[in-house]
């Protein structure tokens, strides 16, 4: 018999974190495949095998190429992606558990449409701090991670905040995943920075270009987005510190695309349409 779920976790250096998310995992998953990382120095890979994973060691490609290749090196019919520093609650436990078993060969007529999900949604918990948040985005911040794995593909144009493209229809769970985000001030700098560099390398390949007033209009927007219209002001102190970081975040990012075009022999415009945007997501 095939097998029916594979849980794909993509790592480096994650030996505080993969502990917890593989014990909240137990039972779930025929197989676990982690892709590490092989400039990884910790225990984590360890840790895994010590859990029963199956650890492949490879070099990194970048965020959707790897999960294009754990998709690859995964045998479930169903793929939950994880990251080392989510947990499955026991509520999104046992809906996984329900809808692997719907894809049993058995499966009854009324259910058929069910073979027709590619994905499905699950709402994610941000805990920040110590934190859990309310609003600014991060909450509920669904996440497309649970796959049908012959019908999903990650776009490897996108170097940051990756887009999976399914072939099928999607549906939304209730269970949440805990997402243990930021812990160290420290490492929310250092995430958002590579996140900005990231974005703006996905911009510039795709030909967009930064104009003057962007350094102004974006993080303002931004700003209002996340503190006014998705409630960040619901964090109290803790939300105005991470929205005006945001905020500032789009200011490095336009600055990153500033020095690309530079490099180019392009200037920044005065006006372009389009120039320096990017959808939204939340890590």
């Amino acid at each position: 018999m095939p097998l029916q779920c594979s849980i794909a976790i993509i790592a480096r250096d994650e030996e505080r974190h993969i502990g917890g998310c593989l014990a909240s995992v137990r039972g779930l998953a025929d197989e676990i495949v982690v892709l590490l990382d092989d400039r990884s120095v910790d225990q984590t890979g360890v840790l895994c095998q010590a859990h029963g994973a199956r650890v492949y060691v490879e070099p990194w490609r970048g965020y959707p190429a790897q999960r294009n290749r754990a998709l690859a090196l995964c045998q479930g019919e169903w793929v939950l992606f994880l990251d080392a520093d989510e947990r499955v609650t026991p509520a999104l436990h046992a809906e996984i558990l329900a809808i692997t078993a719907r894809s049993q060969p058995d499966i009854a007529a009324d259910e058929l449409s069910a073979s027709m999900i590619a994905g499905y949604w699950i709402p994610r918990q941000n805990i920040f701090f110590g934190q859990t948040l309310r609003g600014g985005g991060w909450y509920p911040d669904y996440q497309l991670r649970l796959l049908r794995r012959t019908q999903a593909h990650y776009d490897e144009r996108r170097l940051v905040h990756e887009l999976v493209q399914v072939a099928g229809t999607t549906r939304h769970l209730n269970g949440h995943l805990l997402h243990y985000n930021i812990e160290h001030l420290g490492e929310f700098w250092h995430k958002q920075t590579s996140y900005a560099l990231a974005e703006a390398r996905t911009l510039a390949a795709s030909g967009q270009q930064v104009r003057w007033r962007t350094f102004v209009g974006a993080p303002l927007r931004e700003f209002w987005r996340r503190f006014i219209m998705l409630y960040g002001w619901r964090d109290g102190l803790l939300g105005l510190f991470l929205c005006g970081t945001l905020a500032w975040f789009e200011v490095v990012r336009c600055g990153f695309l500033w020095v690309l075009q530079t490099q180019r022999g392009q200037r920044p415009r005065i006006a372009m349409r389009g120039s320096c945007e990017r959808p939204t997501h939340n890590e």
